[in-house]
């Protein structure tokens, strides 16, 4: 359901501004998607968990206002985030 640290990596440096740059918003909002993706395959199989859903949906909450202040602040870093992750907006 999580993922690896090496994939957590892979993912840094895909989506970081700069070297080193963990805490931008597009490298929080990568690694939110894509613990969101496993947990929501996890869940296909496993319908009655629902402490489980319920961190989904906080997940899914949390990369939501990742995404509002990424618009707010910079609009094309923003619809070229969702473009990479290829999320519907």
């Amino acid at each position: 359901m999580s993922i690896t640290a090496e994939r957590k990596q892979e993912l840094i440096t895909e989506y970081a501004t700069n070297d080193g740059n963990t805490g931008s918003p597009e490298v929080q909002i990568a690694i939110l998607t894509e613990r969101i993706n496993n947990l929501t395959d996890h869940l296909k199989t496993h319908k009655k968990d629902h402490h489980s859903r319920r961190g989904l949906l906080m997940m899914v909450g949390q990369r939501r206002r990742l995404l509002d202040y990424l618009n707010a602040k910079k609009v094309s870093r923003y619809e070229d985030l969702i473009k990479r992750l290829g999320l519907r907006r």
